[in-house]
């Protein structure tokens, strides 16, 4: 089976691309833009693929081919979509447009990542038939994307994510874990929202229910994610503890001091029930995660 990725040069794509290089089952064609940052390139194909450039996109799927196509490539930062609008657009909507299109023309099965930003926070942790109503341009965007996709009739099956974290190379952006870590081994005090709730997710986690959903040709929508439900402060603790740093440093803060550009739904977090029993998606516990992701920082610093 022929697998193409579209941002591989990101955390996801990076975990997807180590899952599926040696898979005997999977040929891998891994793109994103510009020159891949992996380390080790053995074990599949890369092209440079501009998601929002109809042409690159047709051309390197004319050339490979695919069956399946996971598309994680995306602008995910929150308040920049906010700050920007049209490049989100182009990104988060436009391009998901071409890659429709290059699925129906090459008969490609589709998985697309999307996010629990399209609720908007009212309640959790929510099910797959939950009604949208995002509260920022982001979850507007990824919402605008879904219903693309759906309307389409490329068989597809869209897959929503929460607070994803993980060790990556080369990477240009932080994520929770490693920010609250980083913070405080460095005695740094923090502030941290004690009203917002998530169920944190394990990069290699999502990179396990892409590859079942694509392998699998599914059929719909799925809530992938961590099963642990928390509290951004209380997740932050967690990490606190694990690494034995000060959790003294942590004060809580309400969402509405941060002036942040765009509003984050208050409460969300997955209930995995669905993906667990048809795709055989098994996670691990935040617990476990943070031991993972301790391991790989631990390996990395040996290098």
């Amino acid at each position: 089976m022929k697998i193409l990725i579209t941002g591989s040069n990101g955390l996801l794509g990076q975990k997807l691309v180590h899952l599926l290089k040696n898979d005997p089952e999977v040929d891998l064609i891994a793109t994103a833009r510009g020159e891949n940052r992996l380390n080790d390139k053995a074990g599949y194909t890369y092209h440079s693929m501009d998601i929002s450039n109809l042409t690159e996109v047709l051309s390197v799927f004319e050339i490979e081919k695919p069956d399946a196509v996971i598309h994680t490539a995306a602008m995910t930062h929150v308040d920049q979509c906010e700050d920007d609008k049209e490049g989100c657009l182009k990104l988060n909507v436009e391009a998901v447009s071409y890659i429709i299109a290059a699925c129906s023309t090459y008969n490609c099965h589709l998985t697309h990542l999307s996010t629990d930003f399209i609720f908007d926070g009212s309640k959790g942790p929510l099910s797959e038939d939950e009604i949208a109503k995002p509260v920022s341009f982001y979850g507007e965007s990824k919402l605008r994307a879904e219903q693309m996709i759906q309307a389409s009739t490329v068989p597809h099956a869209i897959l929503r994510t929460v607070l994803v974290y993980g060790v990556a190379e080369n990477m240009s952006r932080s994520n929770i874990v490693l920010w609250a870590k980083g913070a405080l081994e460095k005695g740094d005090p923090i502030k941290v929202v004690d009203d917002q709730f998530r169920t944190p997710t394990l990069a290699e986690d999502l990179a396990q229910g892409c590859s079942l959903a694509a392998k699998q040709k599914a059929q719909g929508v799925y809530n992938i994610s961590g099963a642990d439900f928390f509290s951004i402060i209380d997740m932050v603790r967690e990490i606190a503890r694990f690494w034995n740093l000060d959790e003294g440093l942590i004060n809580p803060v309400s969402s509405s001091t941060l002036n942040q550009r765009a509003q984050r739904p208050p409460k969300t977090g997955f209930i995995i029930d669905k993906a667990i029993q048809e795709l055989g998606y098994k996670p691990h516990s935040f617990k476990e995660g943070l031991a993972l992701v301790d391991r790989q920082i631990v390996e990395e610093s040996a290098k």
